[in-house]
Order: C-alpha cells, then sequence, then structure tokens
C-alpha cells in the first residue's frame, strides 16, 4: 500500500523562479511541487522511486523581499570538463571577476511550509518488499535530519530546514487565505532527457493549501 509523507519545511529566504522572467529572478507566491520534490529526492533518491507531491501548505504569512545579488554568468563548459577528464588534467575554474554580474530579484522571506507527498516505486520483483525497505529509509533519515544535500527553496544559498510530520493533529493550521495564483511550473517532463519540456497547472490557494494534480491530469498542460 502507497504511503503518504509529510515534510515541515523552513527557511529564511526562497525563489521559486517563474520562467517566463527571464532576467530579474522573481519569484512565486508559494512553493512550486518541482521545488517540493527536490526536498524530498535530497533525503531519499534512487533511479528505482518517483516522489509525487500531493499538497502543499503555507504556514506563514506570504511576505517579499527586494535583495541584489552577484552571480556568475556561465558555468564550466562540458567541452573543459570532457577534456580534463581524459587528459587527467585541465582548467575548470572560472574567473568570478571577469564573469560577475548583478541581478535584482524579488524573493520570499520567512517561509514555511508543509508538504505532503507520496513515494512510487517501479520494479517487477516482488514490489511490496522493495518498497518497504525504501520506506523505511526515509523515515529513518527524515527522523534523525538526515539528507544526501542539504535541501533548498529554489536557490542553493536558501537552504531548507526539514522536520518529519508524524502526527498531523498535533500541527498548526495553515494560513487562513484563499486566492487564485495562476498558471504554476508543476515540473518538468524529462521524457526527453537532453530537452525538458514545462508544464504547468492553474494554481489555487485554499484555506492555505495547495492541492497538487496528478501530472496526468487533465488539469496538467505542456
Amino acid at each position: 500500500m502507497m504511503k503518504t509523507y509529510c515534510l515541515e519545511l523552513a527557511g529564511d529566504y526562497a525563489c521559486f523562479t517563474r520562467p517566463e522572467m527571464k532576467v530579474e529572478r522573481v519569484s512565486y507566491d508559494v512553493m512550486t511541487p518541482s521545488a517540493a520534490r527536490a526536498c524530498f529526492e535530497a533525503i531519499l533518491w534512487k533511479p528505482a522511486i518517483r516522489w509525487h507531491i500531493r499538497k502543499i501548505e503555507v504556514l506563514k504569512p506570504i511576505r517579499w523581499i527586494n535583495l541584489r545579488r552577484n552571480e556568475v554568468a556561465s558555468v564550466v563548459s562540458t567541452h573543459n570538463v570532457e577534456t580534463a577528464m581524459k587528459n587527467g588534467t585541465g582548467i575548470l575554474g572560472l574567473n568570478i571577476e571577469d564573469d560577475r554580474q548583478q541581478r535584482a530579484g524579488l524573493f520570499l522571506r520567512d517561509v514555511a511550509y508543509r508538504v505532503h507527498a507520496d513515494l512510487e516505486f517501479f520494479s517487477e520483483h516482488d514490489p511490496d518488499a522493495h518498497a518497504n525497505k525504501y520506506y523505511e529509509m526515509f523515515e529513518r533519515r527524515a527522523s534523525r535530519g538526515q539528507c544526501v544535500n542539504q535541501p533548498y527553496f529554489g536557490c542553493r544559498e536558501f537552504a531548507a530546514y526539514f522536520r518529519l510530520v508524524t502526527d498531523l493533529a498535533a500541527e498548526p493550521a495553515p494560513i487562513d487565505e484563499t486566492r487564485e495564483l495562476g498558471f504554476m511550473l508543476h515540473d518538468l517532463d524529462f521524457t526527453k532527457p537532453a530537452d525538458p519540456q514545462p508544464r504547468f497547472f492553474r494554481a489555487r490557494l485554499e484555506n492555505g493549501a495547495v492541492n497538487v494534480p496528478d501530472w496526468n491530469s487533465e488539469e496538467v498542460r505542456g
């Protein structure tokens, strides 16, 4: 039987970047399902499993902050990496002074969410036994605060601190707010790994919670 898990995620800043903003970073009002999925994967990810986000509850009022940050304009080229791997040596660094650019951003501040997700398991050999192993692995890691890499809110410098929620009845209610959020990024379609395509859904904040439609539903569009 498929289990549902809940994580409380909190941090000082967040930026769930709207893809239509080409230059400046502007965040969605609420955490996106793809960002929430990445937080679960930071605790446990294997090729045989897939996380599905079902609901995102907003625990603190939505607040904004304008920040201007220094960013690096480019990345290390794939060609340089391949050459270094082949030869055993190479230059993989970037000169920050030559590549620095300053960008303004509209970010969220003092954020907290309660995210509900379930784990889908892919295997043709005794799926229940293998699923239980992954369930136990996630529960152990999440309850101890262990992760493969630090979960984050959209940008790696915006760390997300997590806690496994085991008793929802003892948790505080989400914010008392209802409004339309417009089209929101659901996730990327990796059917073609070299050219992943974004898919969107019309999000609505209902009594502080966003219900996330299933990936294959008619509500999710490319």
